[in-house]
């Protein structure tokens, strides 16, 4: 049985919108929050095509209910990037200003969002869970960007290699297409 879960569909939007802003090759993986050290991480991928390395690391948030209708879920996604190549910090920037103009557009984001999900679950290659079915389709309503500034904590200083980060929520309201 295929589950409802937006970060599947957010995941894969960033991951196309990122190839398609720095060009065909283009690698950004996203990892779920595990108990797993950032240079154990970062030694598991290669991004862009220079040999740099990016990823997100990503954990879904669920929020509470604010009104009497329990169709429409409020959730947060937390984004770390992590980079660990020599232009990391610039390249992390980059990521960053990426999600930030696909996601950041409220409503409207929601609907390049929700057209782009037609698109790829009605293609050869729909999202698909460890099965191999099918994500079921989710409409997103509203989606609002927030960048923290705890790039510090999230970073480990006490390792020789150097590693560039930042931190950012995504929070979506959603309902079961």
């Amino acid at each position: 049985m295929a589950i409802y879960y937006p970060p599947a569909f957010i995941n894969a939007y960033l991951a196309d919108k990122v190839s398609e802003s720095f060009g065909e090759g283009t690698n950004l993986p996203f990892f779920p929050t595990s108990p797993t050290a950032i240079d154990d991480l970062t030694q598991t991928f290669e991004i862009s095509t220079g040999g740099t390395g990016i990823g997100m690391v990503y954990d879904r948030m669920l929020k509470m209910r604010r009104g009497p209708f329990p169709h429409i879920k409020y959730e947060q996604l937390l984004y770390y990037l992590y980079g660990t190549a020599d232009d990391a910090i610039s390249q992390v920037i980059e990521v960053t200003q990426v999600v930030q103009d696909f996601l950041d557009g409220g409503d409207e984001s929601a609907q390049d969002l929700n057209a782009w999900i037609r698109t790829k679950q009605q293609s050869e290659s729909p999202l698909v869970d460890d099965n191999g079915d099918a994500f079921p389709e989710v409409f997103f309503h509203d989606i609002k960007i927030y960048q923290l500034e705890e790039t510090r904590d999230i970073i480990d200083f006490g390792t020789a290699r150097t590693y560039a980060g930042n931190k950012i929520i995504i929070d979506y309201c959603w309902h079961k297409s």
